[in-house]
């Protein structure tokens, strides 16, 4: 029997031997008959044809629990509210198998403090503004058209809540994950993560690997 591997936020990162989803509005209206025939033509091909559209907040109606292998997500889960982020935890618990792995990556709220409280005692005036700006959670303008604010609206742009590793941990535990460690690069015991994983995102970051 085949192994089933999903990978959820994945942008261009889209390898067919997993089931890819994302929730972009390009890939919505890219989708779409005639609007997205229009949409390719004029900015490119921004998704992979089999790349799915699917929110792990509500879950993935093609997806029967218990019959994933391995779940992985990179700079995902920061953009969800608290609760947004204990859903996407509990459905991505659902989606394992027992045994199954699952593997996220996300800025490390610890590494920004830290950075932010260097920059104070360097006697840096802009401090503040660079820690906002590194953490994605200010808008240094205001949306002004319709379009601008759709995007903001829908678009999971801006950072909702930021996480270290020892909280991303204990939610974890809070849903059911066992076994949970500080990942490296391309150490996990299954070469299928090895498609998806980029070195670079992994710099500085939450990185756990959890098991169901």
């Amino acid at each position: 029997m085949s192994k089933l591997y999903v990978h959820y936020g994945c942008g261009q990162c889209s390898p067919k031997e997993w089931q890819n989803y994302d929730t972009s509005p390009t890939l919505k209206i890219q989708q779409t008959p005639i609007i997205g025939w229009l949409l390719r033509k004029q900015l490119g091909q921004s998704f992979e044809p089999h790349v799915k559209y699917g929110d792990i907040t509500i879950g993935f109606k093609d997806i029967a629990p218990n019959t994933v292998d391995g779940v992985y997500c990179s700079h995902v889960l920061e953009h969800l509210s608290l609760e947004d982020f204990r859903l996407a935890i509990k459905n991505t618990y659902a989606m394992l198998k027992p045994g199954g792995i699952f593997r996220l990556i996300m800025p490390d709220l610890k590494v920004l403090v830290d950075d932010y409280l260097a920059d104070k005692a360097a006697g840096n005036p802009e401090a503040s503004i660079r820690f906002v700006n590194r953490t994605i959670l200010g808008r240094d303008v205001r949306p002004k058209n319709w379009l601008k604010q759709a995007r903001y609206a829908f678009g999971y742009l801006h950072h909702l809540w930021l996480w270290d590793n020892e909280s991303t941990m204990h939610e974890l535990k809070q849903a059911g994950f066992s076994k949970l460690r500080i990942c490296e690069f391309n150490d996990s015991t299954d070469p299928m993560f090895q498609l998806v994983e980029n070195k670079q995102r992994f710099e500085l970051c939450v990185r756990i690997e959890a098991i169901k």
